[in-house]
């Protein structure tokens, strides 16, 4: 089974996608993950080509109200698809929609996949209807075509805890968890400071260890490949120091440990 290694283009947004594909390229990257608004979908996908990375794009809904957000919702992975990325990660739906609306968003992502071909997965992320490991239950439970994009660092920041008593929940969403953000949360945060940190050993091993299981279910189904995006965030989601604001680490050098951390631990 390959592994492919995506680097966001989150925290690189003062770089055009022709500086950040050479960078991403020159670290080894195989790929970039992308949230690219309408009028730039097209230069992102053909940068990418020119480049041989592979590419992700984001889907994200709006609006004021939840017509307005499946409107946008619909409209956004049609037009996403038309560019054929690898697949479309997908911010779906709120944590303040009802099970039935949040539902009926998943079922549209669904209904496009079926009409594209593009595959779509749903990030588990606070603020969606994916925020914490119990939430999602009962959408596993009704939805069993749902598939996610893991990153469980957001669930334990909503439990504050790294959810030792709920096993069973994350083996769930774990059975149906397609691709990675390795991002390494703490039960105060969505994202550590720096996981090379030894203070962060045991945040960082727990993490890995979900990822393992991730890895081992795909390949004991014979799946060709593994993605994963390195998805530490830029200052504001990486911790500042007070007054001016200076972030404590430097947001490119951790997602390049991370990439090369798993490659070392997976040997890859």
């Amino acid at each position: 089974m390959k592994t492919i290694f995506f680097c966001p283009m989150w925290g690189m947004e003062t770089l055009s996608y022709a500086e950040a594909a050479k960078r991403v390229k020159q670290a080894d990257y195989d790929g970039m993950e992308i949230a690219a608004g309408a009028d730039k979908r097209k230069e992102a996908a053909q940068l990418m080509r020119d480049n041989g990375l592979e590419l992700i794009l984001m889907a994200f809904g709006g609006g004021a109200n939840f017509a307005e957000h499946k409107k946008k919702y619909h409209d956004d992975l049609l037009d996403i698809a038309s560019y054929k990325p690898l697949f479309i990660n997908a911010h779906t739906g709120h944590d303040y929609f009802t099970f039935e609306q949040n539902a009926e968003l998943i079922q549209l992502a669904l209904d496009v996949q079926k009409q594209t071909g593009v595959r779509i997965l749903h990030e588990t992320h606070r603020g969606r209807f994916s925020y914490s490991a119990p939430a999602i239950q009962y959408y596993l439970l009704k939805i069993p075509e749902l598939r996610l994009t893991a990153d469980y660092s957001h669930w334990v920041n909503v439990a504050e805890s790294y959810l030792a008593d709920q096993i069973g929940n994350v083996n769930r969403a774990i059975a149906v968890s397609d691709h990675i953000h390795c991002r390494v949360g703490h039960p105060e945060g969505p994202q550590v400071n720096d996981p090379r940190a030894p203070e962060w050993k045991d945040a960082l091993e727990t993490h890995a260890k979900w990822w393992d299981a991730i890895r081992a279910r795909l390949q004991k189904a014979n799946a060709s490949t593994l993605t994963v995006t390195c998805e530490f965030g830029p200052a504001g989601y990486l911790p500042t120091l007070p007054f001016t604001q200076q972030p404590v680490a430097s947001q490119w050098d951790v997602n390049v440990f991370m990439k090369d951390y798993l490659k070392k631990r997976w040997q890859v």
